[in-house]
């Protein structure tokens, strides 16, 4: 192979194992497997882009692009091993989560249960405001509202809240204005605001998708922290009533 920058890298990380794959700018491949390393998931990267690199005598410089995919926050989810995550929305709207769409996937079985929502209800909690599809104030944001909410999860132990307000999108005043007040009376705890991260009209639509977005950035510390064992093998989360295995 030669040595002319123009080599691409891919790399898939998952919960076991890390797979690498270099192309030349030939076609040709050589591939790499490694186990994921739970602890810091770059450590594998780095280490089997060295392997990689010295299978095919070649030096950093040749890897012109690097391509980057992982399914740990997608395991993270459907395994339920996030953060504990708290919802803040409008009142009236707490049950959304539940709701959806009132869509069942399979209609007639009479048994069917829908999947728990990734933040028990009692997580859930809603402010005193409302915008309209327009963007027009219905009910100002009422501020001690949202700051009794923040005050309430926090004391519940979450380590990630999620705000997803109705017709954000339209005008996402009152959710920055309560992101600005989790920011001052939960500095430590991650937050997404629904505003930033999909931005779109219907209710449901961004609901699951903040709390999932939020729920991860902890949870790889958390995960991280719990997977100190001698063997290398993570420890589940410690569970709180806010944790996405908690009961509503």
């Amino acid at each position: 192979m030669t040595h002319d920058g123009g080599y691409r890298l891919g790399v898939d990380v998952g919960g076991t194992f890390t797979d690498l794959v270099l192309m030349a700018p030939d076609g040709r491949v050589l591939t790499r497997k490694v186990l994921s390393t739970i602890g810091n998931y770059a450590d594998a990267i780095i280490t089997g882009t060295r392997a990689l690199l010295a299978d095919a005598t070649l030096p950093p410089g040749a890897v012109g692009e690097v391509i980057h995919g992982t399914t740990v926050a997608t395991n993270a989810i459907l395994e339920r091993r996030g953060a504990r995550t708290g919802l803040i929305t409008t009142a009236g709207f707490r049950d959304l989560l539940e709701i959806g769409r009132l869509r069942l996937s399979r209609l007639y079985d009479l048994d069917f249960e829908r999947p728990a929502p990734l933040v028990p209800r009692r997580c859930r909690l809603e402010v005193t405001e409302r915008m309209s599809h327009a963007g027009a104030v219905i009910t100002p944001l009422d501020p001690s509202s949202a700051a009794a909410a923040i005050d309430r999860l926090t004391a519940e132990g979450v380590e990630s809240i999620a705000v997803c307000l109705l017709h954000a999108y339209a005008d996402p005043a009152h959710e920055q204005a309560v992101g600005a007040l989790v920011k001052e009376r939960a500095p430590g705890v991650a937050l997404t605001l629904s505003c930033e991260i999909l931005p779109e009209m219907r209710e449901f639509a961004p609901a699951p998708r903040s709390p999932m977005r939020t729920s991860c950035p902890s949870w790889r510390a958390t995960w991280s922290r719990s997977s100190a064992s001698s063997d290398g093998s993570a420890s589940r989360p410690r569970s709180s009533s806010c944790s996405p295995t908690a009961a509503s």
